[in-house]
């Protein structure tokens, strides 16, 4: 069982234009749909891949329902929690005149504590065994700071392995209790370490600092185009040299709209599926980097990854 959970979904738009001018109306061709937020990307992405999840997200108002009618045209297995406020919308806009993608990205809801405990204990509820749990995204206003270290605990007493992709306090809280796999950028991991900024040669000791203080198990940085970079325990039953590195390949680029997400989504497979941890990275990292290479908020497609695959494995 992987389940995957979005605490801050939205119903995503993308469209393109021409050229952004102010002060003009602007027509933009006909808009894409798609459901968007972290965990719904990643079960995206296991479908895609051959591998069943269930989505388990917030929907509230009318564009809730519409987001729930698109999770479910998807074809992915999901369980709808409601609150009182209207579920977030996004909007992407890719000039076409200059190439550039703006994004904007709406606050969603503000959450009760209420609204916060009934999502915990629908975790705590199911009856199934949950292999992993994949928390992807930022936290809805109204949550405190501390609640996906909340869920962090609630894994650890489930024996659930915990996947985790976020950023800012949320993140250092929950790495305070402790999660089985983290995939932070060079910025997230910098900040979580506390420092500015880091180096590429810098990378590994700070991610190996974070797994002594018994932050992660297993850590995946996403180092952009330079690829990723896998840091685990030393000398672990799965991975004897402790770090491993997958260069990016070079495609031509036209979105970063949900990679981060393709790229966990490719990851949480390869584990699913008893791969390596050497195996696992290299195919997160062809997602990733399939999912640049189309518009909007599309992901990626299953033939780019496999060819990809091959580039990265030879």
């Amino acid at each position: 069982m992987i389940l995957t959970l979005t605490l801050n979904p939205a119903v995503d738009a993308s469209t393109t234009i021409d050229r952004l001018v102010p002060e003009h109306k602007l027509r933009c061709e006909t808009a894409r749909y798609d459901p968007g937020g972290g965990g719904i990307n990643v079960s995206k992405a296991l479908l895609r891949l051959g591998a069943k999840s269930r989505a388990v997200f917030p929907v509230g108002g009318a564009t809730g329902q519409w987001l729930e009618q698109l999770v479910a045209e998807q074809g992915i297995d999901y369980r709808a929690i409601p609150v009182a406020g209207w579920t977030r919308q996004s909007f992407v806009v890719l000039e076409t005149s200059t190439r550039q993608q703006f994004r904007f990205g709406l606050p969603g809801p503000t959450w009760s504590a209420a609204e916060g405990e009934e999502v915990l204990n629908s975790l705590r509820a199911f009856s199934e065994p949950i292999d992993y749990l994949v928390v992807s995204g930022s936290l809805p206003p109204g949550l405190p700071p501390d609640y996906y270290a909340a869920i962090a605990q609630l894994a650890k007493e489930r024996h659930i392995r915990l996947v985790l992709d976020t950023s800012g306090e949320p993140l250092k809280r929950a790495v305070q209790e402790g999660t089985f796999l983290l995939k932070p950028n060079l910025g997230e991991l910098a900040s979580l370490v506390g420092v500015e900024k880091l180096e590429l040669e810098e990378v590994e000791e700070a991610a190996r600092s974070v797994i002594e203080q018994g932050g992660c198990e297993l850590m995946a940085v996403s180092l952009g185009p330079a690829g990723a970079l896998l840091v685990t325990k030393e000398n672990h039953r799965e991975h004897r040299r402790g770090s491993f590195r997958v260069p990016a390949p070079t495609v031509k680029k036209q979105t970063t709209v949900g990679a981060g997400d393709s790229m966990v989504g490719g990851m949480v497979f390869a584990l699913s599926q008893g791969h390596s941890y050497e195996e696992m990275l290299r195919l997160g990292v062809a997602c990733g980097t399939a999912a640049t290479m189309n518009p909007g908020t599309e992901l990626f497609h299953k033939d780019d990854v496999e060819r990809l695959l091959k580039w990265i494995s030879r």
